[in-house]
């Protein structure tokens, strides 16, 4: 049994143990929620660890020089300009490829189209929104995101799966204010 698993079968144990521990009494003491708390914060770390050391071990299989935000997004910035820099409130346009770690490519603006959203409002992975805040008009950029700033623990219920780490190659066409 791999670390990863031993994570989620310990997360499922907890799940499953509080229920029936409130059906013999109605009320959780304040101890047995803070004990539930404190595990479930302990599996959380666990898996963010396990995370980042797939992405390391990806940035560095692929010689990318990648930098860390305190978030966990793993970035590089590509094509570096002196344009205007992206803004909340401002309207990103972007060309973009979605993969995940394994190579599978699941999203493109080829096929889809060019992505617009309004930085700040939400409607994408809160880690391509803390990307775009990086880039400049005409920048080209590689994104590696966690879990936790993509699509969590369900995936998208389409193309990428549960708990995957997905990583962005997107281009910041232009900003504008609609």
């Amino acid at each position: 049994m791999n670390k990863t698993q031993f994570l989620c079968i310990s997360f499922l144990f907890i799940w499953l143990a509080v229920p029936s521990c409130s059906s013999r009494s109605k009320k959780i003491s304040q101890q047995e929620n803070k004990i539930f708390k404190e595990n479930l914060v302990k599996a959380n770390k666990g898996l963010v660890e396990i995370d980042q050391e797939r992405i390391d071990a990806f940035a560095k299989r692929h010689q990318w020089n990648m930098q860390v935000t305190q978030t966990g997004l793993w970035y590089q910035i590509i094509d570096s300009t002196q344009n205007e820099k992206a803004s909340t409130g401002k309207v990103a346009h972007l060309k973009y490829q979605v993969s995940l770690l394994d190579g599978t490519l699941c999203y493109t603006s080829d096929s889809l189209g060019i992505m617009r959203f309004r930085i700040g409002q939400g409607g994408v992975e809160s880690g391509l929104e803390q990307a775009i805040l990086l880039m400049k008009i005409g920048e080209k950029g590689r994104f590696i995101l966690p879990p936790h700033m993509a699509h969590g623990l369900l995936g998208d219920d389409n193309k990428i799966p549960p708990r995957s780490i997905i990583v962005y190659n997107a281009e910041l066409l232009n900003l504008t204010d609609n």
